[in-house]
């Protein structure tokens, strides 16, 4: 009789591939395709009336609540609770933490096209505009990142700036002394600075995302709000926090800090506190702090708070001068300017009172930290990296057009033209990204998953941009100095590969091992009914889920075998990238399946098996990661130039997408279930996507070598020093002199090429000494030659590297920044 359940699996597959039926439907779609095969294949009435009787039997189990309940869910119910492994506290907390966003959306496998529509573009206000304006275009134009190198740390008229101009509180409310600012101007705040150094950008983000003021306006009391939060605002108090030990970094729920309730003494009176041992590294911030938070776990052997002995992670605030605190060393992270060290501490007795949110918050510092991180590593570490994106993609594109090699810009080269093609992609993908997902934030959501997604990709990305921005400059790019504008970024590119979560942790743990749980429609819902014993809420969701999983496969069947041509997307949708809604609405349906299965196949296994969950996570990430770039093409108003680099963009996620199916397939551990998932489901017709073609990158590079504006829009949050001894000042006045230069080199040459301008022998190691005998002979006049003469130093001053004596010392750091030539003073 299986094959008779078998053939009903066409009509079951068509009622749902397109909504979710109930489980009559299932009933009703077989027993009509059976009756109909019968019929079609002859068979005996009596053959027919039997298929039809057991199929409906089975059926019947599924239908009648109190059959289904006792004779399919109970084995399952109980199945599921003795292979659901212990959770701790910690555990729940960090999975419970946050919002699900639009990666839910994602995961469902019926993305919400509209809903995407209706999320409203970030816009800065006036009040924020005006200060990044004026006050971070004034703290940038202070800024001297080789100065701050040499003398690592920023000078201090620098520091008082940031101070006074309330760099420092742009996320504490106006009623505290604060600016309150919208995260979107907090990401764009810190963008903008990482384009001039990370010194003053890392300095300013780090108060404003996971810090005191942020635990402090969710979860403080009325009383640390009003002692603290003007402190912040202004600058008076400089706030750290402390969380990650020595034994303890991306395992930070295994901190080994410990604090115990005890009583002790405090303005001279007996009290009831914490004793607390502590040794933290790695801290931002930590060196010139006045105040830090500190995360410990608290314990309660005698039973003074009336409630467990080990009462969870804790987090308090702690003054910097507080007896037994130990601050005063620093590290150096790849030679970074910012501050940052360790934080130690012996016998620490501080009173309750220090807990953030008074004695009631105890032991729950571990879901405000992972609450207020899926906010912070929104913004934080998206924008300094998007903002070294940004920097590369303006000055790398203009380098690529001033620097000639082979008598040729070097970004004609289509092996150049391929890093290019790169940086220019990359940098609109990371960016639209970044500026969503800030747009989350303001919102009101805390996006735990969407804030991994980001903070991995973004900071990958950015390496890989980094990465051929060095390439492309070459020699120019290995010797700092002055006038290297990209080795600092590429020095410390791999800082934010480290922190708010390793990249390799976040990619094969957290993307999808968080994600399976938070994300989807049903895993959390049958968690929490095994977890309380509760039957009747198991079964709803077990069947729920099961519908869920059959309704995906079908429809990802249905879309593969139809190339996905008839899903309906919303009609008001650029017609250049409806297809992209279309196949990304199959991918979803397909990875909705995929996971499911995984899940189901492998359960706890799966978390072992980090690198198919680590795909099953690239696939969630780079979904988000194309309706990002959709929906910023959509809200600039679709325009037509900047098409190149969304296309680009999105047609590279699709094929990593691509990519990344075929290496959960390929190694899946049931081999039957990799066929069908292979040629049934996820790729019935082959791959649709292939790499992005060289006509396309040509496009996108082109884009990053000519002023345009669409190359400002690219860019637009990158500082633009007018001052042509800054190197990016230098490099945009170069561009514009090539630009202009160009016409009259053509000129020449074509002189050349007929005949009528003989140079003779260049003996005399001048590049430049035929244009003057050009100009001599008449081929080029005069003003056309100084228009050559201006571009010649120009370029001669951007290709430039520094050196040095060989007793190389601060001072002679400082007093060897390189000046412009008399000559090209003159002739700018």
């Amino acid at each position: 009789m299986v094959w008779l359940l078998l053939v009903s699996l066409p009509p079951l597959a068509g009622a749902l591939a397109y909504g979710r039926a109930p489980l009559f439907a299932w009933l009703l779609a077989g027993l009509v395709w059976l009756a109909a095969m019968g019929w079609v294949c002859d068979w005996p009435v009596a053959v027919t009336l039997l298929a039809l009787a057991v199929f409906g039997g089975a059926m019947s189990l599924f239908l009648v609540d109190s059959l289904r309940r006792q004779w399919v869910t109970a084995p399952i119910f109980k199945a599921f609770r003795k292979a659901l492994p212990t959770m701790s506290q910690t555990e729940k907390d960090a999975l419970e933490a946050g919002t699900v966003w639009w990666e839910g959306e994602l995961f469902r496998g019926e993305p919400d096209w509209k809903k995407l529509q209706n999320y409203p573009w970030p816009r800065l206000t006036a009040e924020e505009q005006s200060f990044l304006d004026n006050e971070v275009e004034e703290l940038c134009r202070m800024t001297n990142d080789w100065t701050c190198t040499q003398q690592q740390d920023m000078p201090a008229e620098v520091w008082q700036f940031v101070k006074d101009k309330g760099f420092l509180g742009m996320i504490i409310p106006k009623d505290y002394g604060g600016k309150g600012f919208s995260a979107y101007a907090h990401s764009q705040v810190i963008t903008k600075l990482s384009t001039r150094s990370s010194a003053p950008a890392v300095t300013v983000m780090v108060p404003n995302s996971l810090g005191p003021a942020e635990l402090l306006l969710h979860y403080g009391t009325p009383e640390q709000k009003q002692h603290y939060l003007p402190g912040l605002a202004c600058g008076r108090e400089i706030p750290a926090f402390a969380l990650t030990s020595p034994w303890a970094g991306s395992d930070a729920a295994s901190i080994p800090d410990a604090g115990v309730v005890c009583k002790g003494m405090w303005n001279g009176e007996e009290v009831l506190g914490v004793r607390v041992n502590f040794d933290k590294r790695y801290i931002t911030l930590a060196p010139v702090c006045t105040v830090f938070g500190l995360a410990f776990r608290l314990y309660d052997p005698d039973g003074l708070l009336g409630g467990d002995m080990d009462i969870g992670i804790t987090c308090a605030l702690v003054p910097q001068d507080h007896p037994g605190v130990d601050i005063g060393r620093r590290h150096f992270p790849l030679n970074a300017v910012w501050m940052n060290g360790p934080v130690r501490g012996k016998d620490v007795f501080m009173p309750l009172d220090f807990i953030i949110g008074g004695p009631k918050m105890a032991g729950q510092g571990w879901r405000m930290l992972m609450e207020c991180l899926a906010a912070g590593r929104s913004i934080s570490l998206p924008g300094s990296n998007t903002g070294m994106q940004k920097l590369t993609a303006r000055a790398v594109g203009a380098y690529a057009r001033v620097r000639y090699q082979f008598k040729t810009q070097i970004g004609r080269f289509e092996g150049v033209e391929e890093a290019l093609t790169r940086i220019g992609a990359n940098t609109y993908l990371c960016d639209s990204a970044r500026v969503m997902t800030a747009g989350a934030i303001d919102l009101g959501e805390k996006p735990s998953v969407v804030s991994a997604i980001v903070k991995y990709h973004v900071t990958e990305r950015a390496r890989q941009v980094v990465n051929d921005g060095m390439d492309v400059i070459g020699g120019k790019g290995i010797c700092l100095g002055p006038q290297n504008f990209l080795g600092r970024a590429y020095q410390q590119i791999p800082v934010g590969i480290t922190v708010e979560g390793a990249n390799i942790l976040t990619r094969s743990l957290i993307l999808f091992g968080q994600g399976a749980i938070r994300c989807h429609p049903f895993v959390l819902e049958e968690m929490g009914a095994a977890q309380r014993n509760d039957a009747r809420a198991f079964d709803k969701a077990l069947w729920g889920h099961v519908g869920f999983t059959v309704s995906n496969a079908a429809r990802a069947v249905v879309m593969g075998l139809t190339g996905s041509h008839f899903v309906k997307v919303p009609p008001d949708v650029a017609p250049e990238t409806r297809r992209y809604y279309q196949q990304l609405t199959r991918f979803s349906a397909a990875f909705a399946f995929i996971a499911d299965i995984s899940m189901g196949t492998m359960g706890g296994a799966l978390k072992r098996k980090e690198k198919l969950s680590a795909r099953l996570g690239d696939i969630l990430s780079l979904m988000y990661l194309a309706t990002a770039t959709l929906k910023r093409y959509e809200a600039d108003g679709r325009p037509a130039a900047d098409a190149p680099l969304m296309h680009w963009a999105i047609w590279d996620c699709m094929f990593r997408i691509q990519q990344a199916f075929e290496g959960v397939i390929a190694n899946f551990p049931n081999k039957l279930f990799a066929i069908v998932l292979r040629r049934l489901v996820v790729f019935p017709l082959g791959r649709p996507y292939v790499v992005p073609s060289d006509k396309l990158g040509h496009e996108v590079a082109a884009l990053l070598i000519t002023p345009s504006a669409t190359r400002d829009r690219l860019t637009s949050d990158v500082y633009l020093p007018t001052d042509i001894e800054e190197p990016v000042g230098a490099l945009e006045a170069a561009l514009a002199a090539t630009i202009a230069a160009e016409p009259i080199e053509a000129k020449l040459k074509q002189a050349q090429r007929d005949g009528s301008f003989k140079p003779g022998l260049l003996t005399g190691g001048d590049v430049d000494e035929v244009w003057r005998r050009a100009r001599d002979a008449g081929v080029i006049t005069e003003e056309e030659y100084r228009v050559v003469e201006r571009r010649n130093l120009l370029r001669d001053k951007v290709i430039r590297v520094d050196d040095f004596p060989y007793d190389f010392g601060l001072k002679a750091a400082l007093d060897e920044v390189p000046t412009v030539a008399p000559a090209l003073k003159e002739a700018a």
